[in-house]
């Protein structure tokens, strides 16, 4: 049996930024296309709440992966 992981990343633009781990409230879901819904809303979410100012000025934006992991 599977789980699926979501793992959600902030990045920028910018020259020397990396993208960086975020945390959500939900990581584990029961199928990829639950996880990958979410992590749309999400994406859609913390975009919005950094605003048009932030995001044009550092170029951010989110990134996302659907990991499907074993339960042991």
């Amino acid at each position: 049996m599977l789980k699926v992981i979501l793992v959600m990343y902030i990045c920028s633009t910018t020259p020397g930024n990396q993208c960086r781990l975020i945390e959500t409230s939900m990581n584990e879901f029961e199928d990829m296309y639950i996880c990958t819904v979410y992590g749309y809303a999400q994406s859609l979410k913390i975009v919005s709440n950094l605003g048009k100012d932030f995001v044009n000025k550092h170029g951010a934006y989110t990134k996302f992966n659907c990991e499907e992991q074993p339960i042991i």
